[in-house]
């Protein structure tokens, strides 16, 4: 069974930073796009960041410039580095897979359980 599991998650003040990392099985890891969404309360889920199988990424408009996603091969975990936070960046963030890149989360196939972020003013 796939699984994706998020960690990292929690409470950091206005222009901090985190570290959002995924654990994902390796077939999962080699082969699929994978993507961080987020979804705050009575918003839509939106994505976030996303990095293809080569390395290639693509990032949403509204952190651009302020958050980095890698993968690392050693450890078949997906990690979204997030600085310069924001209030409006308080969300729940999700991990997700697909087997090519789909901007919308209908397009993915797999969905890590999801971890709480949220950023004081």
């Amino acid at each position: 069974q796939v699984q994706l599991v998020e960690s990292g998650g929690g409470l950091v003040q206005a222009g901090g930073s985190l570290r959002l990392s995924c654990a994902a099985s390796g077939r999962i890891f080699r082969s699929y796009f994978m993507a961080w969404f987020r979804q705050a309360p009575g918003k839509q889920r939106e994505l976030v960041a996303g990095i293809s199988s080569a390395g290639a990424t693509t990032y949403g408009d509204s952190v651009k410039g302020r958050f980095i996603i890698s993968r690392d091969s050693t450890q078949n975990t997906v990690n979204l580095y997030m600085n310069s936070l924001k209030p409006e960046d308080t969300a729940v963030y999700y991990c997700a897979a697909a087997f090519v890149f789909a901007p919308s989360p209908n397009g993915y196939d797999y969905w890590g359980q999801g971890t709480q972020v949220t950023v004081s003013s």
